[in-house]
């Protein structure tokens, strides 16, 4: 089967779903209602893991982030998340239904993009979707064209490749809350990313799908270069949660190490594109000749030099 028809019955499934599942929906919206308001009241907690719950999120952003936003001021209630896919799984979705959020998402597949406007919430709440390959070079002009406000509620980056540099390149938004994902198989102390490429795909990197972004020590290094307190992970083992210093009181604060998770996903590939599902000490050897950038001092070596293999 082709990946054009693989593509065209999974969109067609989706809708199906989404269709036939409406009500379902609903009661899953008011369940996190019910835990949201929940998790609300507790304080100090040790880790983010004891609010996490899925709604729309890929494992327990949802609650994570309901419990950010009931801690601090959010006057400006705009999001921006971008690498959404077709947006039926986000961290930003329940944020738009549930209180009523407005947001830019951005994805580099027209497909998706055309998937999430024929879907019931673009006309039914204020999102607005972009078609975009999402490089350093254009992120700032996509952000500025869809809005004016800098002190927006929350960015979300996902993009499998070039998260770390196009993070570190925007500068018209300082956004309370940032939300990335993090390439567990870096490790939880190397400061390091994939080195910048515009054009760089995540399945064209390399087979395995294993050599992508960055790892945790690096957005932490750069969270602190842009005024951001890193306050933990999702037990998933897959995004990281910062806060904005002036906000950050709330929450504890955590050194990458001390919240390191191990990604949960064995979504590896073997050299014909099957899954290989190779669990986390497995998996830096498998791409231990490809460079990465030490993020503290610019200077790029290969894996296997950096980290001994």
């Amino acid at each position: 089967m082709s990946n054009s028809l693989r593509n065209f019955i999974k969109r067609k499934y989706k809708k199906f779903y989404q269709k036939f599942h409406y009500d379902t929906f609903k009661v899953l919206q008011n369940q996190g209602r019910l835990l949201a308001a929940q998790n609300s009241t507790k304080h100090d907690i040790q880790s983010l893991e004891e609010v996490e719950f899925q709604v729309f999120s890929q494992r327990g952003e949802d609650g994570i982030l309901q419990y950010i936003i009931s801690k601090i001021d959010i006057p400006y209630k705009i999001f921006i998340e971008f690498g959404v896919e077709d947006y039926t799984e986000s961290n930003t979705r329940y944020l738009l239904i549930n209180n009523n959020w407005s947001g830019m998402v951005i994805d580099g597949s027209d497909q998706n993009i055309k998937f999430i406007k024929d879907d019931f919430i673009y006309w039914k709440y204020d999102l607005t979707a972009v078609h975009s390959f999402i490089t350093k070079e254009n992120i700032n002009s996509l952000i500025s064209n869809y809005t004016n406000c800098k002190d927006i509620g929350l960015l979300s980056v996902d993009i499998d490749g070039n998260d770390y540099w196009v993070w570190e390149t925007i500068d018209v938004i300082q956004p309370r809350i940032v939300v990335c994902e993090y390439n567990s198989t870096f490790g939880a102390t190397q400061k390091v990313s994939t080195p910048y490429k515009a054009d760089f795909t995540r399945s064209g990197a390399h087979y395995s799908d294993l050599y992508f972004g960055a790892s945790l020590a690096a957005f932490c290094h750069l969270a602190e270069k842009k005024g951001y307190d890193f306050i933990g992970t999702a037990g998933y083992g897959v995004n990281a949660f910062f806060v904005r210093k002036d906000l950050s009181a709330p929450f504890r604060k955590y050194q990458a190490e001390e919240e390191f998770r191990v990604s949960a996903g064995r979504d590896s590939r073997d050299e014909k594109r099957n899954l290989s599902f190779l669990r986390h000490e497995q998996r830096l050897a498998v791409i231990k000749d490809l460079p990465v950038v030490d993020v503290t001092t610019g200077n790029t070596d290969t894996i296997r030099n950096i980290y001994h293999i």
